[in-house]
């Protein structure tokens, strides 16, 4: 006789399992401890099997009939529900592995080895923020060009036309990466050139007029500011790092007997190791700034010992100087530098670029290493610094000649 929805909720536990059938091999198992599980027994390849079909009472009476019944046309076409059953989760279990977020992860994962931490949290967060609340289930390999510009419009809709432009930039490194191990034919992102709206990179302010340089060097020194962020502010134009890597310098690093600050792979952009000359200037305000905070481990500490000082503090003191964002900020001494040292003193390009840290390579196509034109290198700084002496003191800013080989 059918089973009916009264004599299941009837129906009490004993002391072992009870089996209630239904019928076309259905039946509800109500174990000792009151649980009610949906179950069916069939043959197939001449052994009798079961397959657990869900607990009562999330799966009602109709509910469970109506499992029983596509069981039923599987096996009548030959087909073993419980093998097909396994099929479906492993291809959920694919699916989920191929999924835009999983294979992004993963592509994240293995570069992000290369990158400075700072560069390595903006492109996580920019994927976390703005891709995968839309495309993080998608498998990566059905996503069209259509859906991947519908998700990059709304970072365009609240005007971030960079973030847009990084992100389809980074879309394009992942759909590559899913190619390269199998996950897809083909990168959509390749087939949005032109139509996201256009921008421009907007360069750091800078000041590069020499007299109006010499104008900044004299404010540095009436700056009402600590010790700490006095000097930051002062060594930032005499050695031209990049602001996190000046402000989170310690002292291990620095040798001030051989005048030379040794820069780890991890701290730097391009992941290699940098060796900045120290001009006899930045020595004597580092000795002065070593009385201070040598105990510690950070040259510029923040609230504590073991933290850096804040990456505004360099910027607020320029705000305080009277100098804008549009007109100076902490990037910009590398500008400055950059082109005073080319257009003013005439250095060779290479050592400056070798100097900014950026990828120079010899006439063989190899990145120089570290030490590179290191005696040039040390000329160049200490002719800079002799320099920024001469326009801060508001005397002669002709050429000078070229860097001391």
């Amino acid at each position: 006789m059918p089973l009916s929805d009264s004599a299941i909720r009837s129906a009490k536990p004993s002391g072992k399992p009870r089996r209630l059938f239904d019928a076309g091999g259905l039946y509800l198992e109500v174990s000792p401890a009151g649980g009610k599980l949906w179950r069916l027994k069939y043959r197939f390849g001449g052994k009798e099997k079961r397959l657990a079909l869900g607990a009562y009472p999330v799966i009602g009476l109709k509910d469970a009939r109506d499992k029983r019944d596509k069981a039923r046309k599987l096996l009548d076409a030959g087909v073993d529900p419980s093998e097909q059953r396994k099929a479906e989760k492993a291809a959920g279990s694919e699916r989920a592995s191929n999924g835009f977020e999983a294979v992004a992860r993963e592509w994240f994962a293995k570069q992000s080895t290369q990158w400075a931490p700072n560069h390595a949290g903006k492109i996580i967060a920019r994927l976390e923020r703005d891709l995968f609340p839309w495309l993080g289930v998608r498998p990566i390999a059905e996503i069209t060009a259509p859906e991947l510009l519908k998700v990059l419009r709304r970072i365009e809709d609240r005007g971030a036309l960079e973030t847009a432009h990084r992100a389809v930039q980074n879309c394009g490194q992942i759909f590559r990466y899913a190619i390269q191990t199998g996950r897809a034919e083909r990168d959509p992102a390749a087939d949005l050139r032109g139509a996201l709206t256009p921008w421009k990179p907007v360069h750091f302010a800078s000041i590069t007029d020499p007299v109006k340089v010499g104008e900044l060097l004299r404010a540095m020194d009436t700056v009402r500011a600590g010790l700490i962020v006095k000097s930051a502010l002062r060594l930032a134009p005499l050695l031209f790092v990049r602001p996190g890597e000046l402000r989170e310098a310690k002292w291990a690093e620095i040798d001030l007997d051989a005048a030379q600050w040794n820069i780890p792979a991890e701290r730097m952009k391009m992941r290699e190791p940098h060796l900045v000359p120290l001009s006899t200037q930045a020595v004597a305000i580092l000795r002065d700034l070593h009385a201070l905070t040598g105990t510690g481990p950070h040259v510029f500490p923040g609230r504590t010992q073991r933290t850096a000082m804040s990456n505004n503090a360099v910027r607020l003191a320029l705000r305080r100087m009277g100098y804008e964002k549009d007109q100076m900020s902490g990037h910009g001494f590398r500008a400055m530098a950059r082109t005073i040292l080319d257009e003013v003193l005439h250095v060779r390009p290479d050592y400056i670029e070798h100097q900014l840290a950026h990828a120079v390579r010899d006439p063989n196509g190899r990145a120089y290493n570290r030490t590179a034109h290191l005696p040039e290198r040390r000329a160049m700084m200490q002719q800079w610094a002799d320099y920024l002496d001469t326009l801060k003191e508001g005397g002669n800013v002709v050429p000078m000649g070229r860097a001391r080989a």
